[in-house]
């Protein structure tokens, strides 16, 4: 390891998603100065490091899953020493349905300073090839693996008006898309993005019924993320004629002219002007 500073740091590394020419500058000054490089694929990052002509002096340690938990207590305690960690996963910002949370957890608990270098994100790249909307969306990460918890999720889902973005493994993606299919409507628009930035990249934009079709014909191969566009809003529930009356009175009341009561509570329920004017001149 390096000289000891006073203070240690964990700093998270946005990682190239498939293209090494997607490593920012911070990520290879970060990979070149860190005292150790926690990584979930050790062999993984030796290879971005060569191809990034990176030398990283620092302890190359192993990060995934499996040692997660066993490993996070360890870190933590090079972090209070006073050292920099950094720790990055095979593509994307860690954390993100990557490790990452326990360590990120343990190292503010212990009052250590965590930043990051960003960098690539499948979520968003995907959510911005999609052609869906993107002012408000919600990420789901993976889905359950078995077939009634994943439905049961779907279910809940359903009504969802924020577009969505899943990722999925390719031997259960065809699955997946049958039962969004079957609980959001074979009709929803959605977008299978595979191997983003990747010699292979593919932007499937179909119904969720013919994506389902689509992969259940031959399985999609390589890192899979699912935009499925959100639920369409529900117009607000006419309202009777008596709360229509009551509503353009009390506007009246609180000092509006008849004519921009009777327009702000057509607005309110997406009724058309002259339908509410008819029934407050009944």
């Amino acid at each position: 390891m390096g000289e000891m500073s006073e203070l240690g740091r964990l700093v998270l590394l946005g990682a190239p998603l498939g293209n090494p020419a997607d490593a920012s500058a911070r990520f290879r000054e970060v990979l070149a100065t860190a005292d150790v490089v926690a990584a979930e694929d050790t062999r993984r990052l030796t290879r971005l490091a060569r191809d990034l002509d990176v030398a990283v002096p620092g302890r190359i340690v192993s990060y995934f899953e499996g040692n997660e938990e066993r490993r996070t207590p360890e870190l933590v305690e090079v972090l209070t020493a006073g050292y920099t960690v950094a720790l990055v996963t095979d593509g994307g910002m860690p954390s993100v349905s990557d490790p990452g949370y326990r360590l990120v957890r343990g190292a503010l608990d212990a009052g250590v300073p965590v930043t990051a270098a960003p960098g690539p994100s499948a979520v968003t790249t995907a959510l911005a090839l999609s052609g869906l909307p993107c002012d408000r969306f919600c990420f789901e990460g993976f889905l359950p693996r078995t077939p009634g918890a994943r439905r049961s999720r779907l279910r809940a889902l359903a009504a969802e008006e924020r577009t969505l973005v899943f990722f999925e493994a390719p031997h259960r993606i065809a699955g997946a898309l049958a039962d969004l299919a079957a609980a959001f409507g074979a009709d929803r628009p959605a977008a299978l993005c595979r191997e983003l930035t990747k010699t292979y990249e593919e932007v499937v934009r179909r119904p969720l019924g013919e994506l389902a079709d689509w992969a259940a014909e031959g399985e999609p191969r390589g890192e899979i993320t699912l935009v499925v566009a959100g639920a369409p809003q529900r117009p607000a529930e006419r309202p009777d004629d008596d709360t229509l009356r009551a509503a353009v009175a009390a506007r009246e009341a609180a000092g509006l002219s008849r004519r921009d009561a009777i327009t702000e509570v057509a607005t309110e329920y997406a009724l058309r002007r002259r339908d509410v004017y008819t029934v407050v001149h009944a």
